[in-house]
């Protein structure tokens, strides 16, 4: 597993035509940093590049691993056999400018993924929300299984210690699928599992119908002896479910929402109500017959979601139902995921800072019932990063309501990621936008602190939202408070 110190090189590469130096072109990203890992672990001389250092960046130094910090620079690839690129970069990036002059092969980073995983039975997580969460439970019930998964993650497990990358030696890799710039159509799973599909990363796909018909694509590579596995709660799933069903391919529904015919899903959660650990328990169905029950420590409905649909790609992964129930009452989650960063005591009830990955209107509302959920009669503040322009243009409708139940809320500048200004809405435009609570707009993170730990009251729960760098904004405000003391 990552973690261990390098294999021995072998100076020729290490397995599926992978040569013996490869050079990584934004490898502080997650899936990036997780190829070089692996990669490192293989016994492969990895170099890399990014912007800025990160976590991820220092996983791969502390792994032996050459990382470039700062502009892009073609000598940056050295003497490299392979270069991985990540979408994001341009074609005119000077490592891949350099890369291609000098007759280097260039892969992107959904095609060395599929090199890394070619010997193992592909178990693919797709989705437009709850892909990390639900990756990272069927990888916990496949170790607690002792099935020794191979996996690679869009975030980190804590139940795994705070790892986005495992490389166990079982015949299991079980994978977040990304559907950015198509990148899950570059993998063939024996099980497949779609969560849900909405309207997201149309700066790539141009058209919501674009979007569905490559998940429809997704759902296709699956192996012909394989299983589909569906959330029937989710329209657009459904859809593409049983299109597949007609074409003869085994598909799988599951469901924690009501339906008349019981026929109509394989794999059902019933009466469902909340624990006294912030969770929610279900009785779980397969065919109409109780296997047994699923208790959760992490809070909300879409997480009972996830947990089914990941019980039932573990189940048919071999996994049997108790020591898969049981992993699922041990998760707590991943980072970045409704992630409590701290709390500080007040006479009147401490004031607590929790930090979550929502950047989509329905993960938003998804976090925010959860949070009601947890913490019943507290009031609720939070700070929203949009992540890039046109996210905050193509979902500007479910982003004007997608905060009601917030007693306030502020709006932090956007996250650019990818995009320049020009391509959508900026975020002081977007808070101006929202109609319930009133959003107030902060420019910088120094104005978003003084701000936040000045209005906060004894008993507030803050929530710090968004995919960008607003992680780094919870433990601002949190000195705040600690200074007031």
């Amino acid at each position: 597993m990552i973690g261990l110190k390098p294999r021995q090189k072998n100076g020729n590469g290490n397995g599926n035509g992978i040569p013996q130096r490869v050079h990584l072109v934004g490898a502080g990203g997650v899936h990036m940093s997780a190829i070089g890992q692996i990669l490192r672990h293989r016994g492969h001389e990895v170099t890399g590049s990014d912007l800025a250092a990160s976590d991820y960046t220092e996983r791969l130094v502390r792994l032996g691993a050459e990382v470039f910090i700062g502009p892009h620079d073609g000598a940056h690839v050295g003497d490299a056999q392979l270069v991985v690129t990540t979408a994001a970069a341009k074609p005119d990036n000077p490592e891949l400018v350099a890369a291609r002059a000098r007759g280097v092969p260039v892969m992107l980073r959904a095609e060395m993924v599929q090199k890394l995983i070619a010997d193992r039975d592909v178990l693919a997580i797709a989705g437009t929300h709850g892909k990390t969460t639900t990756t990272a439970m069927v990888t916990l019930m496949a170790v607690r299984a002792d099935l020794d998964p191979m996996m690679l993650l869009g975030g980190d497990s804590r139940d795994l210690g705070n790892i986005n990358v495992r490389d166990g030696a079982g015949r299991l890799a079980v994978l977040e699928a990304d559907e950015y710039a198509g990148a899950f159509l570059e993998y063939t799973p024996r099980i497949a599992l779609i969560t849900n599909v909405e309207a997201d990363h149309l700066d790539y796909y141009g058209t919501e119908e674009r979007l569905r018909a490559a998940f429809k694509q997704f759902a296709e590579r699956v192996k012909p002896e394989g299983t589909l596995i569906v959330c029937a709660d989710s329209p657009a799933a459904l859809a593409i479910g049983e299109e597949r069903r007609a074409a003869g391919a085994r598909v799988e529904r599951y469901s924690i929402e009501s339906h008349s015919d019981k026929q109509t899903v394989e794999w059902q959660a019933t009466g469902i109500r909340g624990n006294d650990r912030g969770g929610l328990d279900a009785v779980i169905h397969l065919d109409g017959v109780e296997l047994g029950r699923l208790s959760l420590s992490v809070a909300g409905r879409h997480n009972l979601s996830n947990a089914l649909g990941a019980l039932a790609v573990s189940m048919r992964a071999g996994v049997d139902f108790h020591r898969a129930a049981a992993a699922a009452t041990e998760f707590s989650g991943t980072r970045r995921r409704f992630e409590q960063v701290g709390e500080v005591a007040r006479d009147g009830g401490p004031i607590t800072i929790v930090d979550d990955y929502a950047h989509h209107p329905t993960e938003v509302r998804a976090t925010l019932l959860a949070a009601r959920q947890r913490f019943p009669g507290r009031r609720l503040v939070a700070c929203f990063q949009p992540h890039t322009y046109s996210r905050s243009t193509y979902l500007l409708d479910a982003f004007r309501t997608c905060f009601e139940g917030l007693d306030a809320l502020y709006v932090l500048r956007t996250y650019e990621a990818r995009e320049s200004a020009d391509k959508g809405m900026d975020a002081q435009a977007l808070a101006a936008e929202i109609e319930r609570p009133e959003a107030q707009y902060m420019d910088s993170f120094e104005e978003a602190a003084d701000r936040i730990a000045t209005d906060l009251r004894p008993g507030d729960v803050c929530f710090t939202l968004g995919a960008g760098d607003i992680t780094e904004l919870g433990p601002m405000i949190l000195a705040r408070l600690e200074a007031q003391r």
